[in-house]
């Protein structure tokens, strides 16, 4: 279907466009909203183990990567024989506390507000079912105590170093159709891209230089690329630079993911009580950003 569309290429589609995105082995394609086919009780929304959700999401999420998760929940396709998972939704625990203070500075961090961290439909599900989906989430966080939810979209695409697109850049879409409230965007910073379009993070580097736990797997990815394997006796941080140059990995300048947020109560009034730190922006973005080499 995505060779179907004038804009198949393009990062992605306006806010106010009639599309919503689909993924499936890290692969987009879009759905027609207007086509409709969206039956709740086709779907259930429920927990997922954190072993299910985590082998979900490294098969069809671009980043390729996990979160610290505080709860993952599944769409399930009851329409099979065998209930099939078609979605996953995390909500995680963000390095710094400051993502959730921040915008919500009332709410205890990790407990009354937390961050969604990955989101990911399978190409098979019909248009609106993300909207679905969210909202039988955001009712369980509820539930569970959960008053504010921060979502990220990342508006610079990703592309291998041969060109191939595989992640459009997202400007928020979904939240911005599910009423949540633009924040303007985070932190610009600099970001390593790897040649098969995925970003070596700072996190992921600061694993290596202090050879904290996790740091052996994020050795061999780049080792997967290309790298040489560490010497015996070798200073990682001085390993860790050499890896990056032999892989090609590229630097790109991000001017900052794009903030959404979400107050949860059981009405508009319970909503509308709790306190933001950080003002409504406007005009909400319509465009994802161009791809920019760092100098």
């Amino acid at each position: 279907m995505q060779d179907q569309l004038p804009f198949a290429d393009l990062p992605e589609v306006p806010v106010v466009s009639p599309w919503c995105q689909r993924w499936r082995e890290r692969r987009h394609s879009w759905r027609r909203v207007r086509d409709g086919g969206f039956d709740a009780r086709r779907y259930r929304v429920d927990g997922v183990s954190e072993a299910a959700a985590k082998a979900f999401v490294l098969a069809h999420h671009y980043s390729r990567s996990y979160p610290a998760a505080k709860v993952q929940f599944g769409l399930y396709d009851v329409s099979r024989r065998v209930d099939q998972l078609a979605g996953v939704a995390v909500f995680g625990i963000p390095v710094s506390r400051a993502v959730l203070t921040t915008p919500f500075p009332d709410l205890i961090p990790f407990t009354q507000s937390v961050e969604c961290a990955r989101f990911v439909l399978l190409d098979e599900c019909p248009g609106n079912a993300e909207s679905w989906f969210l909202a039988r989430c955001h009712a369980a966080l509820l539930e569970d105590g959960v008053r504010g939810v921060v979502s990220f979209a990342d508006p610079v695409p990703r592309r291998t170093a041969s060109g191939v697109l595989v992640m459009p850049g997202h400007v928020g879409t979904i939240y911005a159709a599910t009423n949540a409230i633009y924040a303007g965007r985070a932190t610009a910073r600099t970001v390593k891209l790897l040649p098969d379009g995925t970003v070596f993070n700072s996190r992921t580097a600061q694993k290596i230089r202090r050879q904290e736990q996790g740091h052996r797997y994020a050795q061999e990815q780049l080792i997967a690329l290309g790298a040489p394997r560490p010497r015996p006796g070798t200073d990682p941080a001085c390993w860790l630079s050499e890896a990056l140059a032999a892989v090609g990995a590229r630097n790109i300048r991000h001017r900052g993911a794009h903030r959404w947020l979400f107050r949860l109560g059981r009405s508009p009034r319970e909503r509308e009580e709790i306190r933001l730190g950080l003002p409504a922006r406007q005009p909400r973005p319509r465009q994802p950003d161009l791809e920019y080499l760092a100098s």
